[in-house]
């Protein structure tokens, strides 16, 4: 049982909050039960150590024997190093170290995705997260992120995701207009999800391989991202709200994209 929220294991897992450590470790910090379970189902070689309060060990058992049989270290502790450890404001008892590294542009194209999202210029983590839980969801074949988008590795971000980021690819680090410009040469339309669209996005030609192009959470997309997509789409507001949030509007746009590439691959038998 670990007791001392001030030992130097304590503080080393405490640490990769800051993006400078888990850039030099190449480790992050997943919290919660939905995202170490994840973990430990898909990628338990990666796991490094999975730390538990007692209370927690009894009440998601299924997570704790599923580690120890696939060789996770599983360590016991305190409430108060729990915490000391976490992130999060309300830890859940369950925190895991693992080691984590993107996809490449060139692994995810290999591939032959026929939906992404391309998130530019997005600063809130609890968004991106949503928008990697909401691509999963949707069935999405990868998720691409701007370099001056907030770090996927940020344990609130990590958390948003609800396990997510261990489900599909994702790339990092991305540059905006060359990105659109790659993805053009590879036969992937892009489609800017923004209000001065003037195709509905029930409308749109959705069939072909595309990717939505989602903008900054206060200002939307810049002129120049809006002027390289192959065209703008509108998610329509039927009521007095003035707009919809980044996450919402991805998600409507991404499934809007999923049930029409699932219907006419019905049809096409």
């Amino acid at each position: 049982m670990l007791t001392n929220p001030r030992s130097d294991r304590v503080k080393s897992v405490a640490s990769l909050a800051r993006r400078s450590t888990r850039t030099r470790t190449g480790r992050i910090l997943i919290e919660g039960p939905q995202g170490v379970r994840e973990a430990v189902r898909l990628a338990p070689d990666d796991v490094v150590d999975l730390y538990t309060t007692p209370a927690a060990a009894d009440r998601y058992e299924s997570i704790i024997t599923a580690a120890r049989e696939k060789g996770v270290y599983v360590h016991e502790a305190s409430d108060e190093v729990l915490a000391a450890m976490c992130d999060a404001t309300t830890p859940q008892g369950l925190v895991a170290v693992s080691t984590w590294a993107p996809a490449t542009f060139e692994e995810i194209i290999t591939d032959r995705p026929r939906l992404l999202v391309f998130l530019t210029h997005v600063r809130d983590p609890g968004n991106l997260g949503t928008v990697i839980r909401a691509a999963d969801a949707a069935g999405a074949d990868a998720v691409l992120i701007s370099d001056e988008s907030v770090d996927v590795t940020s344990p609130k971000v990590v958390r948003s995701t609800a396990g997510s980021i261990h489900h599909l690819p994702i790339a990092t680090g991305l540059p905006v207009l060359e990105t659109i410009g790659r993805l053009r040469d590879e036969g992937i339309r892009t489609w800017a999800a923004d209000g001065s669209g003037s195709v509905l996005v029930d409308d749109a030609d959705l069939d072909g391989a595309h990717a939505w192009v989602m903008g900054n959470e206060a200002w939307g997309l810049t002129p120049e991202t809006l002027h390289a997509c192959d065209g703008a789409i509108r998610v329509p507001i039927y009521g007095l709200a003035e707009s919809l949030n980044l996450a919402m509007a991805s998600t409507v746009c991404l499934y809007t994209s999923a049930r029409v590439q699932r219907s006419s691959a019905t049809a096409k038998g």
